[in-house]
Order: structure tokens, then C-alpha cells, then sequence
């Protein structure tokens, strides 16, 4: 029960922490891409804007990438995207694969528990045999609670890993639009709409 409860914990924590980080606000603002045009039409980008720019989002860091080498190729603006854009998506996927082994290990760690158990039960029969059912009964209860802790934990840990990587991927794909209207209005290749 105690790797369960530690387990229990420690996904607790990372749901926590990924609800809080993976919220839209944080990773993709709205108006980081009209801020960009703003600054572009008035020829104000600069060295600062585009470091305050990294620094405020994983989005930011994204665009900022991507204005960096505005003064290059489409290729090149794009090949910094997506470099940066790869780096961003592995750190917005921190700490889910630990959730997926806690949702993996918690119902055989539970498992594991029922056999210890089941084993002090059959151990029990062997040294005062079978007389009295209602503390075998007991012994099997305990056994089996274990069990039920572990899927406890893991299916909670479950459902939230899956919704966990369907968010990433949802805005992996904002963030990827976002990026490619922006080197296509940069660019000239597009022009720009009044909403991003």
C-alpha cells in the first residue's frame, strides 16, 4: 500500500501542475501574432522586444524563433520554427510519461499487494488450517483491497495522460498555425488578416 499511496501522490501533483501549465493563456495568448504585425508594420521590431517576446510563452519562444531569422529565407525562418517548436513541445510533455508509468504500474502494484497476501492467507490455512472461514474471509478482504487501490490510482492517472496528450496536441496545432501565418505574412506571402 505504500508504493501506492506514493504513487497516488506523486499523480495528484502532476495533474495539478499540468492543468495549471498547459492552459491556453499561458501556452498560446491570443495576442502575441497581432503584437508581431503591430511591431512589423511600424518597423519596431527589435532585439529586446523579440527576447521579452521568448520569454512569455512557450508560443512566444516559438514566434520569437522564427523573427530571429526574419532577415533570411522563408526555409531558414521556418527551420528555426520548427527547431524551437520541438524543444517546446518536449517540455510541455514533462513529467506525462510518469503519469502514464504510474497509470501502467498501479494496477500491478496492486496486484502484487493481493498475492502477498493471498500467500499469508494460504500460509495461515497451512499452520491452523481451515476451522474458522470468517478470519480467512478477513485475510482475502484485506488481500483484495489492495487491488482496488491500485486501480484507484491508475485510472484517474489513465484518463488524465490521454487528456493530457490530446491537449499538447490540440495546441501543438495552434501554435504551428500561429507560426505559419506569421512567416507567411512576414514574408508577404499572405496578407494579414485584422484577426489572428
Amino acid at each position: 500500500m505504500w508504493p501506492l499511496l506514493l504513487c497516488s501522490v506523486a499523480a495528484t501533483a502532476i495533474i495539478i501542475e499540468r492543468f495549471w501549465a498547459l492552459q491556453r493563456r499561458h501556452v498560446a495568448p491570443e495576442h502575441l501574432l497581432a503584437q508581431i504585425w503591430h511591431w512589423a508594420k511600424n518597423r519596431q521590431i527589435n532585439a529586446t522586444q523579440i527576447d521579452t517576446l521568448s520569454k512569455s510563452s512557450p508560443l512566444g519562444r516559438i514566434l520569437a524563433a522564427g523573427l530571429l531569422n526574419l532577415h533570411h529565407t522563408r526555409d531558414v525562418m521556418k527551420e528555426s520554427i520548427e527547431e524551437t517548436g520541438r524543444h517546446v513541445v518536449h517540455e510541455m510533455e514533462r513529467f506525462l510519461n510518469a503519469l502514464g508509468t504510474i497509470a501502467a504500474i498501479s494496477p500491478l502494484l496492486g496486484l502484487l499487494g493481493t498475492v502477498f497476501g493471498m500467500i499469508q492467507v494460504f500460509n495461515s490455512i497451512n499452520v491452523h488450517g481451515v476451522g474458522n472461514p470468517a478470519e480467512m474471509a478477513g485475510g482475502i478482504a484485506k488481500a483484495l483491497v489492495t487491488t482496488a487501490a491500485g486501480l484507484c490510482v491508475a485510472i484517474p492517472s489513465l484518463t488524465f495522460y490521454r487528456y493530457f496528450r490530446g491537449r499538447i496536441e490540440e495546441l501543438v496545432v495552434t501554435m504551428e498555425q500561429q507560426a505559419i501565418k506569421m512567416v507567411e505574412v512576414l514574408h508577404g506571402d499572405r496578407e494579414q488578416e485584422t484577426r489572428p
